[in-house]
């Protein structure tokens, strides 16, 4: 037997059952999608979290170094892309490739350019330790959308079309508000008083 929505209620039902018995104007329906949203947002980073300790390594470490990875041969990236990346600041950046480079993860050398260009490349080491983390990674992940690769007759979709379907929630919503695809918001312009 195929699940119905009350065979799958959560906590989000009820808040939302709650709100629309206070203010039974109030179209609700949102709240469905991003009160659950914020919810496995909130279990996936921590199993991710998990998954890397597991690693030794930290989000923000498995961040900069996957970032390294993705990069291709030679695994190498000046800070100013890193930063772009990874959404921090470039004195975060700088203090986050001290603190790998003193693990022995990264390394930091020159360019062979006339320009004085530093350049951040992983290490042996950090390729083994991102190459293992990503990988048990996204067997975490995969065990998680196991949920979602059925056949699709019981009106869930297939985790493909869920990622589609977010993929279009992204786009549109980083179109509309202006928020760049590096993760940052525009600068707001304050307006004087009258």
């Amino acid at each position: 037997m195929s699940p119905t929505s009350n065979d799958l209620a959560d906590e989000v039902d009820a808040i939302t059952a709650a709100w629309h018995a206070q203010l039974p104007t109030l179209d609700v329906e949102p709240m469905h999608v991003f009160s659950r949203l914020h919810r496995l947002a909130h279990h996936i980073e921590s199993m991710r979290a998990a998954t890397f300790a597991q690693h030794d390594l930290t989000m923000w470490q498995f961040d900069v170094l996957a970032a390294l990875r993705r990069a291709g041969e030679p695994y190498e990236l000046t800070p100013g892309r890193l930063v772009a990346q990874t959404h921090v600041s470039s004195g975060t950046m700088t203090n986050r490739i001290d603190r790998l480079a003193e693990r022995g993860l990264v390394d930091r050398r020159g360019s062979n350019d006339d320009r004085p260009i530093v350049l951040v490349r992983l290490t042996p080491a950090g390729r083994a330790a991102v190459d293992a983390a990503v990988s048990d990674l996204v067997t975490r992940e995969r065990a998680v959308l196991a949920a979602l690769d059925g056949p699709g007759e019981d009106g869930v979709p297939h985790a493909g079309e869920l990622a589609e379907a977010l993929r279009a929630l992204l786009h549109r919503y980083e179109t509309q508000t202006g928020v760049a695809r590096s993760g940052r918001a525009p600068v707001p312009r304050t307006v004087a008083a009258p």
